[in-house]
């Protein structure tokens, strides 16, 4: 087929991607279709990335393909802007500078992984954090800690745990910890399970239902529905739990306040411990205004994670304090509830109450 636009001819070619799943793409840059397609914008005469940062076009002047090739046989050359050439270039070195960090002993410099690379420290550093979400030094902060959680869970001590895992001294990790802002259990308490932890707890009756709700001296760690001692025990199987006395009746006033009236602004203190991604997701679903929702898809490209969207479904799900942490915001990308821990009449409960 033929087009003039602005005096030139353009030969195009049958497009071999799906055009309204494309578009979508383009108009949300999301940066998980880079590389599957790529966009042919007929009145400039140039072919990006779908996640190209430029003005976006009108949709006539729009025709998509599956690769570059296509689009230059098309008479469309590269965006100077997006580089979509570089694709394949990016995601290989971002796969060596994850091989690199999770096989060294220490974690590697920036420079020596931009060597590595070829790239130029400021630019490997840029397409690192815009496919993980973190710098090349955060995510091997983030390994270290994980290979530690991983070390307690298998029986080993707090000590070696953290030396095994590549830290060079016990001060260091807990530094790491706090100034990323770690909130909840210490690392013993990870491994066995609660032990050395009181959680206090109760249930009481609200509009949706039976809740119960537990808490460190920290915070929340447990708000759930139609659940009782026995799923808590699971949850804490070695903590020391006791029923909430005189001072945990305010707190409970409180968690239940917020649950008939979900979205209303608090300060309930919340004690959680999940991964590095967990927390990220968690965070982010913190950040979803009252009334609203937002696909697994939507928190995955706002944690700078857009293909990790079953990850997304699964920290969704290991959320343990459900309303304050509101992950019934969460629907999928058709518009349909999706799932939900304590049944989906208590997600639809809660989001038609923030609705009013």
């Amino acid at each position: 087929m033929l087009r003039r636009t602005g005096g030139e001819v353009f030969v195009m070619i049958p497009d071999l991607v799906d055009s309204e799943q494309a578009w979508v793409a383009v108009q949300a840059r999301d940066r998980s279709f880079d590389g599957k397609f790529v966009t042919g914008v007929l009145s400039t005469g140039i072919y990006c990335r779908p996640s190209c940062a430029a003005r976006h076009p009108k949709r006539e002047n729009v025709r998509f393909f599956a690769k570059a090739e296509q689009a230059e046989a098309a008479g469309l050359r590269a965006c100077l802007r997006c580089l979509p050439n570089d694709v394949a270039r990016d995601e290989a070195a971002v796969k060596a500078v994850i091989d690199a960090v999770r096989m060294a002993e220490s974690a590697p410099r920036l420079d020596e992984l931009a060597d590595l690379t070829g790239y130029s420290p400021t630019h490997l550093q840029r397409i690192f954090k815009r496919d993980t979400g973190l710098s090349p030094a955060a995510y091997a902060r983030a390994l270290r800690s994980e290979r530690v959680k991983d070390a307690l869970a298998g029986g080993a001590s707090v000590t070696e745990a953290i030396y095994d895992a590549g830290y060079g001294s016990a001060s260091r990790f807990y530094e790491e910890q706090k100034m990323a802002q770690k909130m909840g259990m210490k690392p013993s308490a990870w491994k066995n399970g609660g032990a050395g932890v009181t959680v206090s707890w109760a249930t009481v009756e609200t509009s949706l239902g039976n809740m119960m709700v537990a808490a460190t001296t920290k915070g929340v760690c447990c708000l759930s529905f139609n659940e009782g001692e026995e799923e808590l025990r699971r949850r804490f199987p070695k903590a020391e739990l006791q029923q909430g006395g005189d001072d945990f009746q305010t707190l409970l006033g409180e968690v239940v306040a917020q649950v008939e009236a979900p979205g209303r602004p608090h300060n309930i203190p919340l004690d959680v411990q999940g991964t590095a991604f967990q927390e990220a997701v968690w965070q982010e679903l913190r950040k979803i205004p009252e009334g609203e929702t937002r696909s697994y898809a939507d928190i995955a490209a706002a944690i700078d994670k857009p293909r990790a969207v079953r990850a997304v479904g699964s920290a969704n799900g290991a959320n343990n304090v459900a309303v304050l942490i509101p992950c019934h915001r969460v629907i999928r990308s058709d518009g349909t509830m999706g799932g939900y821990a304590y049944g989906l009449e208590i997600k639809q409960l809660l989001l038609e109450k923030e609705a009013k």
